[in-house]
Protein backbone atom coordinates (compact mmCIF):
# COMPACT_ATOMS: atom_id res chain seq x y z
CA UNK A 1 0.00 0.00 0.00
CA UNK A 2 1.63 3.64 -0.65
CA UNK A 3 1.02 6.36 1.44
CA UNK A 4 -1.93 7.88 0.25
CA UNK A 5 -3.57 5.01 0.72
CA UNK A 6 -2.81 5.03 4.21
CA UNK A 7 -3.44 8.90 4.98
CA UNK A 8 -6.95 7.93 3.51
CA UNK A 9 -7.44 5.22 6.14
CA UNK A 10 -7.75 7.96 8.63
CA UNK A 11 -10.56 10.09 7.34
CA UNK A 12 -12.49 7.18 6.36
CA UNK A 13 -12.15 5.55 9.98
CA UNK A 14 -13.06 8.95 11.46
CA UNK A 15 -16.76 9.21 9.11
CA UNK A 16 -16.83 5.24 10.97
CA UNK A 17 -16.50 6.61 14.34
CA UNK A 18 -18.75 8.86 13.35
CA UNK A 19 -21.13 6.05 12.62
CA UNK A 20 -20.50 4.37 15.88
CA UNK A 21 -21.17 7.48 17.82
CA UNK A 22 -24.22 7.87 15.65
CA UNK A 23 -25.51 4.22 17.10
CA UNK A 24 -27.08 3.60 20.61
CA UNK A 25 -23.98 2.48 21.79
CA UNK A 26 -23.03 4.92 24.20
CA UNK A 27 -20.29 6.22 22.50
CA UNK A 28 -20.37 10.41 22.28
CA UNK A 29 -18.23 12.14 19.26
CA UNK A 30 -18.63 15.96 18.84
CA UNK A 31 -17.45 16.39 15.73
CA UNK A 32 -15.74 15.33 12.11
CA UNK A 33 -12.59 16.91 13.74
CA UNK A 34 -12.59 15.40 17.08
CA UNK A 35 -13.17 11.73 15.09
CA UNK A 36 -10.81 12.22 13.34
CA UNK A 37 -8.21 13.65 15.76
CA UNK A 38 -9.69 10.12 17.77
CA UNK A 39 -8.98 7.79 14.80
CA UNK A 40 -5.09 9.29 13.83
CA UNK A 41 -4.21 8.73 18.01
CA UNK A 42 -6.24 5.14 17.71
CA UNK A 43 -3.87 4.15 15.01
CA UNK A 44 -0.71 5.96 16.24
CA UNK A 45 -1.67 4.03 19.78
CA UNK A 46 -1.90 1.16 18.35
CA UNK A 47 1.51 1.34 16.23
CA UNK A 48 3.49 2.30 19.84
CA UNK A 49 1.54 0.49 22.22
CA UNK A 50 1.18 -2.87 20.96
CA UNK A 51 4.44 -4.45 21.88
CA UNK A 52 3.82 -2.99 25.46
CA UNK A 53 0.06 -4.60 25.87
CA UNK A 54 1.39 -7.56 24.06
CA UNK A 55 4.34 -7.74 26.71
CA UNK A 56 1.74 -7.12 29.73
CA UNK A 57 -1.20 -9.61 28.44
CA UNK A 58 1.46 -11.93 27.04
CA UNK A 59 1.93 -13.92 30.46
CA UNK A 60 -2.14 -14.20 30.98
CA UNK A 61 -2.74 -15.07 27.16
CA UNK A 62 0.09 -17.81 26.72
CA UNK A 63 -1.32 -19.60 30.02
CA UNK A 64 -5.21 -19.18 28.78
CA UNK A 65 -4.89 -20.03 25.20
CA UNK A 66 -2.06 -22.87 25.66
CA UNK A 67 0.37 -21.14 23.83
CA UNK A 68 -1.29 -20.16 21.09
CA UNK A 69 -3.25 -23.37 20.38
CA UNK A 70 -6.61 -22.18 21.32
CA UNK A 71 -7.37 -19.87 18.53
CA UNK A 72 -10.95 -17.64 20.15
CA UNK A 73 -8.65 -16.96 22.93
CA UNK A 74 -6.00 -15.10 21.03
CA UNK A 75 -8.71 -13.55 19.43
CA UNK A 76 -10.14 -12.33 22.38
CA UNK A 77 -7.02 -10.98 23.79
CA UNK A 78 -6.17 -8.85 20.04
CA UNK A 79 -10.39 -7.69 20.85
CA UNK A 80 -9.31 -6.58 24.28
CA UNK A 81 -6.26 -4.64 23.03
CA UNK A 82 -8.05 -2.75 20.57
CA UNK A 83 -10.69 -1.96 23.43
CA UNK A 84 -8.02 -0.62 25.86
CA UNK A 85 -6.29 1.41 22.62
CA UNK A 86 -9.86 2.86 22.08
CA UNK A 87 -10.31 3.87 25.91
CA UNK A 88 -7.18 5.29 25.59
CA UNK A 89 -8.48 7.76 22.94
CA UNK A 90 -11.54 8.48 24.60
CA UNK A 91 -10.02 9.29 27.57
CA UNK A 92 -7.22 11.63 25.87
CA UNK A 93 -9.08 13.26 23.60
CA UNK A 94 -12.15 16.36 24.34
CA UNK A 95 -15.12 15.43 22.82
CA UNK A 96 -14.79 11.55 22.72
CA UNK A 97 -16.74 10.48 25.06
CA UNK A 98 -17.39 7.25 26.48
CA UNK A 99 -21.11 7.51 28.00
CA UNK A 100 -21.43 4.38 29.86
CA UNK A 101 -17.26 3.87 30.59
CA UNK A 102 -16.42 0.30 29.94
CA UNK A 103 -19.06 -1.24 28.42
CA UNK A 104 -19.31 2.05 25.65
CA UNK A 105 -15.51 0.82 25.22
CA UNK A 106 -16.22 -2.39 24.86
CA UNK A 107 -19.16 -1.98 22.23
CA UNK A 108 -17.59 0.67 20.71
CA UNK A 109 -14.40 -0.55 19.85
CA UNK A 110 -16.00 -3.69 18.63
CA UNK A 111 -18.31 -2.23 15.97
CA UNK A 112 -15.63 0.20 15.11
CA UNK A 113 -13.05 -2.71 14.49
CA UNK A 114 -15.87 -4.78 12.38
CA UNK A 115 -17.09 -2.21 10.06
CA UNK A 116 -13.67 -0.41 9.79
CA UNK A 117 -12.43 -3.56 8.71
CA UNK A 118 -14.77 -4.25 6.48
CA UNK A 119 -14.62 -0.62 4.94
CA UNK A 120 -11.26 -0.75 4.58
CA UNK A 121 -11.09 -3.90 2.80
CA UNK A 122 -13.92 -3.23 0.34
CA UNK A 123 -11.92 -0.28 -0.39
CA UNK A 124 -8.58 -2.02 -1.15
CA UNK A 125 -7.19 -0.42 2.25
CA UNK A 126 -6.09 -2.62 4.20
CA UNK A 127 -2.57 -3.56 4.62
CA UNK A 128 -2.28 -2.74 8.22
CA UNK A 129 0.99 -4.62 8.68
CA UNK A 130 2.65 -3.00 5.76
CA UNK A 131 1.84 0.29 7.20
CA UNK A 132 3.39 -0.69 10.60
CA UNK A 133 5.96 -1.70 8.90
CA UNK A 134 6.60 1.41 6.54
CA UNK A 135 5.72 3.08 10.10
CA UNK A 136 8.63 1.62 11.99
CA UNK A 137 11.25 1.73 8.75
CA UNK A 138 10.53 6.07 8.35
CA UNK A 139 11.03 6.13 12.30
CA UNK A 140 13.86 4.45 11.50
CA UNK A 141 15.49 6.76 9.47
Amino acid sequence: MNTLGWLLQWPIRALVLLLVAALPLGVEMANFGTALWAAVLIGLLGTLLIWPLKLVLGPAWAITSLGGLIAPVSFLFNWLITIVLFGIAAWLINGFRLKHGLFSAILGAVVYSVISAFVLRALGLVDVEATRAALMDYAAS
